[in-house]
């Protein structure tokens, strides 16, 4: 049995990752940032038993020691983290060069680093640590985006955040490769999360679905199903890789 922790886990991706990762027969910790009551949530979805909620604000140093300390009190190791909390792109989070105020483009890109990439990095840095004090292998799977690599011109530090994420994980990949820890990514594009339900089913939703010449956006299982692989003892040697997950609708050379 492996025992895994998913940041970010009170619903959308993050749930469908742990209900994934609970389907295996994994161990879960559901970590989540506020929303307790979500979480609980994602907790009565999961398959088998010994699963724990843990919680807490990840941008605060203190709180990523303490949730892996929690984590590891309880289940004894961890053998598979997930990176996926995030601040996502939303209306309030916008800020497009051209228009936002400078204190309003300071604020929006400490918290979206803060918490999109120093968060996981710490995550990182502390479970790898457990891994390696343990001799254990294990997997790290960071949940990066498509943007990375597109650009998001209304949130650019969304987008910088999540390329400084992959290229992390790729660094990490390689630093933590001796010790039998495999570091991978995954790039979503567009996926329908309950949360964007309202802008897919309103007068944007077809302009996002044509973005795929497959005329749709990604589920959240879709990506839940590569992260379990990612996670998987038998995808070690995909180390280092970025996986894009965003049906043709942004090609890399």
């Amino acid at each position: 049995m492996l025992h895994s922790l998913v940041t970010g886990a009170s619903r959308g991706i993050g749930r469908a990752i742990a209900v994934a990762l609970s389907e295996r027969g994994d161990r879960v910790a559901v970590h989540y940032g506020s929303d307790q009551d979500a979480a609980a949530h994602t907790l009565s979805l999961l398959h088998g038993e010994g699963h724990i909620l843990v919680g807490g604000d990840l941008s605060d140093p203190a709180v990523p020691e303490r949730v892996v300390g929690d984590v590891l009190e309880e289940f004894g190791r961890i053998d598979v983290l997930v990176n996926n909390a995030a601040i996502a792109p939303n209306p309030d989070t916008s800020h497009p060069v051209a228009t936002v105020d400078y204190d309003t483009w300071q604020r929006i890109w400490e918290r979206m680093v803060d918490v999109d990439l120093r968060a996981p990095a710490n995550m990182t840095f502390l479970v790898a640590r457990s891994m390696i004090d343990r001799g254990l292998p294990g997997a790290i799977v960071n949940v990066g985006s498509r943007g990375a690599f597109r650009g998001e011109p209304e949130f650019p530090a969304y987008g910088a955040a999540k390329a400084g994420l992959h290229a992390m994980g790729q660094s990490l990949a390689v630093a933590l490769a001796p010790h039998d820890i495999a570091v991978t990514s995954v790039a979503p594009g567009f996926v329908g999360t309950d949360r964007q339900q309202q802008k897919l089913s309103g007068a944007e939703g077809d302009g996002i679905r044509d973005q795929s010449p497959f005329g749709r956006v990604a589920t959240v299982e879709e990506v839940a199903d590569a992260v379990v692989y990612l996670s998987s003892p038998r995808s070690q040697w995909a180390s280092g890789a970025i996986l894009d997950l965003n049906g043709a609708s942004h090609l890399r050379s």
